[in-house]
């Protein structure tokens, strides 16, 4: 099957996703602002490098627990956001696409279903705990989890925010990194930017 693949946050949606939500339930459920100085605490060794970006991501994840329904709050989230998906995406948007993104699944499920898109492969992290069920879906992993889910898919094109993605960029027959909305080759990108 040829398709095109996409990243989600700040390639297809104006911004990063989980920040968004989070900043969100800050709003809807004051009461998660109890774990912003655990989240601070961790913050810390993570952007020094001392902590694992899953661990820290764990970390932040567990305010999810004190939201009673948080697949209420996503969609809600998803009624004031779904204006965040830029235009260029759905000038160019098939039947067949698939988004891989590091974000939590349950957070782009929804989104994925009012958009028409089938395949989504994100990071399976519990909603209630904020613990991951499997790797964080990002660099080397998405390439791994693409061929597992969907194997023999072939990338006509891709579409990402992050060099942290060239091994997608390496497989595909096209490969395009989003600034804002400019679509710019991979590749002349890349050279340009060293």
């Amino acid at each position: 099957m040829e398709v095109n693949v996409y990243d989600f946050d700040k390639t297809i949606f104006d911004g990063d996703s989980t920040q968004k939500f989070y900043l969100y339930l800050l709003k809807s459920q004051p009461k998660i602002a109890i774990y912003l100085p655990k989240q601070l605490f961790y913050f810390i060794p993570f952007s020094l490098g001392f902590m694992e970006k899953t661990k820290f991501k764990e970390k932040f994840y567990s305010c999810f627990n004190v939201v009673k329904d948080i697949d209420k709050e996503v969609e809600n989230f998803w009624d004031i956001n779904i204006n965040g998906i830029k235009k260029w995406y759905y000038e160019k948007q098939e039947h067949t696409d698939i988004i891989i993104s590091a974000s939590p699944e349950f957070l782009l499920s929804p989104i994925c279903k009012r958009l028409g898109i089938k395949h989504l492969i994100a990071s399976k992290v519990d909603k209630k705990t904020g613990k991951y069920t499997g790797l964080n879906c990002y660099g080397q992993e998405k390439v791994i989890r693409l061929n597992k889910e969907i194997p023999k898919t072939i990338i006509r094109e891709f579409y990402s925010d992050s060099f942290s993605d060239e091994p997608l960029a390496e497989i595909a027959k096209k490969s395009y990194i989003v600034d804002k909305d400019n679509l710019y080759p991979w590749w002349e990108y890349k050279k340009y930017k060293n």
